[in-house]
């Protein structure tokens, strides 16, 4: 295989994880030993121990996990995932204790949908998406499947949530689209037997389920925006409200509490603490995102709540007031920036912020927000003085990395949007491209910023700049499939470089002799600075293109990523990889080796952040 034989890769060691997947609905859970919060992001599982504030890692499914539970006595969970069209999506089984996989499952097609322990971790029900439509009991101890059944009837939509009761392994609730049906397990004949529940004229999406504690009824919220109360052993509807201020954009989650109290989640963000026969609210709180899980610490004097927008908030029953426990990007994370020789901070951007993290901790230090607008990239001003961005709407902004705040603004920057820019090590400029193809540089004066110099050669967007040492020369990367070296002093084209591809990262080696590149063709090339002539090309990836290239400060080693999810690090002489990192489920948008080559960071389309540990002495 090019690129590396398969013998000589290596695991690379994933140190911390920031990010939560909010869109898994109650994907996080509060471990029952009340010392660990359990959540999906991408195709991994985090255990966060919330006391040491450290995190484990459960590595198995091939693609992001769309559903997520724990057994009633926290000794197993299961991870149901997606997949692609045609083929079968895995159900993964761990031991808690173990932290390993202890069984995988395969029978749905395309998606699992949801999953649900029976209480006394006999069986494992799962619920298949839309185009498998089937729900399949499974034996806990034998990972064997007992027996299946389409989950609604033919004329009913399909079903989306599933839960078993609280003191019987024989029974359980479906609910979806126009189904709602209480399940019998007869396991003499290997059936599963199905009652619908009479709901009269009512027509309702259910979204989530809660049986009370003694089983004689149970809730269900939907997207209307009620909740609906059934009895259990009549199957028949006994209540439903609110009958006028229903919750807006529908109930999303729901929790009972022992106080006879219910903790309703609503698409719009709303935190509601209710209480029967009306739904009546006790109190309220706003959060950022749709709430798509509740998770109680115990007996409920303590409850967890996850958001859409990847956030994760603590409260304590008595106050019910929020706490911030963890938060990332929601949207696409565009880039990374280090400080100028230091390893304990880094600022990534993304649609509508910039946020800066501690490396260690993982706490988000400061987010600096431009509303509806998005930020394509990032550098921090060598004295640290300030963070350069580069926006969409055509600016270029500065802002302090202590407070956020303003500092100045270049307007009208770039017509097209800025897409790249670099600053130089004196500090007294900056170059920026734009989406119209120009490469500007800009004179930073204590009170103003004015255009030194516009450089028009690319025909297509600027992805990427690299400034050289000596702040004389840079090389720009472009989707016109060029790269150009320019020289500085004069604002001329030194080299031009030309490809088959639309490059998306370009680096120098720190002896500045020669330029790596690569793009969507896959490949990475070496170029010789002085006459733009390629030395060599060695295959970087089997599939989509290469986003992000870094290389590490003694030029031994380089690391990549792009649309196969996977952080390569290579031998810069022999052109192998030699560690592979597996853990993102979103294609890598860019990734840098820290100062100090301590750690790999990478960040990718779906709001992740992985922290990697650098697999080679200093």
């Amino acid at each position: 295989m090019a690129g590396g034989s398969e013998e000589k890769q290596m695991q690379l060691e994933l140190e911390s994880v920031i990010g939560f997947n909010g869109h898994v609905p109650s994907g996080l859970i509060s471990h029952p030993d009340r010392e660990h919060l359990i959540y999906p992001l991408g195709c991994t599982i985090i255990i966060y121990n919330l006391n040491r504030r450290k995190q484990q890692f459960l590595h198995g499914h091939t693609n992001n996990i769309s559903c997520f539970t724990a057994s009633k006595s926290g000794k197993y969970l299961a991870s149901g995932q997606v997949t692609y069209m045609g083929f079968k999506a895995d159900i993964l089984m761990w031991d808690y204790n173990k932290r390993e996989c202890c069984g995988k499952l395969t029978l749905h097609k395309v998606k699992v949908e949801a999953l649900a322990f029976s209480p006394n971790d006999k069986y494992l029900v799962s619920l298949g998406g839309q185009d498998d439509g089937s729900i399949v009991l499974w034996n806990v101890l034998t990972k064997e499947p007992i027996c299946g059944s389409p989950a609604s009837s033919l004329n009913a939509g399909h079903a989306l949530t599933v839960t078993f009761s609280n003191n019987s392994d024989d029974v359980f609730i479906t609910g979806g689209n126009g189904t709602l049906r209480v399940w019998e397990v007869d396991l003499a004949n290997r059936k599963l037997r199905p009652t619908e529940c009479q709901m009269g004229q009512l027509k309702r999406v259910v979204t989530c389920l809660a049986v009370a504690e003694d089983d004689s009824c149970f809730y269900c919220g939907t997207s209307t925006g009620d909740v609906l109360k059934i009895n259990t052993r009549t199957k028949l509807l006994n209540s439903y409200g609110p009958q006028k201020k229903k919750f807006s954009l529908g109930v999303t989650t729901l929790r009972l509490l022992k106080t006879g109290e219910i903790l309703i989640g609503s698409g719009d963000g709303k935190l509601s603490l209710c209480i029967e026969p009306d739904y009546k609210e006790l109190n309220r709180v706003q959060l950022q995102g749709a709430i798509t899980s509740i998770t109680l610490r115990g007996q409920g004097h303590q409850f967890f709540v996850g958001t859409s927008k990847a956030q994760i908030y603590r409260f304590n029953y008595p106050e019910f007031k929020q706490e911030l426990v963890a938060s990332c990007h929601s949207e696409a994370i565009n880039d990374i920036a280090f400080p100028f020789a230091t390893a304990e901070l880094f600022a990534t951007c993304s649609k509508n912020d910039i946020r800066v993290w501690h490396t260690v901790s993982h706490e988000e230090l400061l987010r600096i927000t431009v509303p509806n607008m998005t930020c394509n990239a990032i550098e921090f001003m060598r004295d640290g003085k300030s963070i350069i961005s580069a926006w969409n709407d055509g600016k270029i902004r500065a802002f302090t990395p202590e407070s956020g705040r303003l500092l100045y603004e270049i307007v009208n920057a770039h017509s097209m949007g800025v897409t790249a820019i670099a600053t130089m090590s004196n500090c007294k400029r900056i170059v920026s491209g734009g989406g119209e193809g120009q490469v500007r540089v800009w004179e930073l004066g204590k009170d103003s910023q004015h255009l030194v110099e516009s450089m028009k050669e690319h025909k297509s967007a600027v992805i990427c700049i690299r400034l050289r040492s000596n702040n004389k020369e840079c090389v720009t990367a472009s989707s016109d499939g060029t790269c150009i070296i320019w020289d500085l002093e004069r604002f001329v084209r030194k080299q031009m470089i030309l490809d088959n591809t639309l490059f998306r990262c370009v680096c120098y080696h720190p002896e500045e002799f020669q330029i790596i590149t690569s793009g969507t063709d896959r490949k990475i090339v070496y170029w010789e600075v002085f006459d733009g002539s390629p030395i060599r090309g060695v295959e970087g990836s089997m599939s989509g293109s290469i986003n992000g290239m870094d290389i590490s400060d003694n030029g031994s080693h380089f690391v990549t990523g792009g649309n196969d999810k996977l952080i390569k690090v290579w031998d810069y002489n022999d052109g192998e990889v030699t560690y592979v990192g597996i853990g993102h489920s979103g294609n890598i948008n860019q990734l840098k080796i820290s100062p100090l080559s301590k750690y790999i960071i990478s960040v990718s389309n779906d709001g992740a952040i992985l922290c990697w540990k650098y697999p080679y002495p200093v």
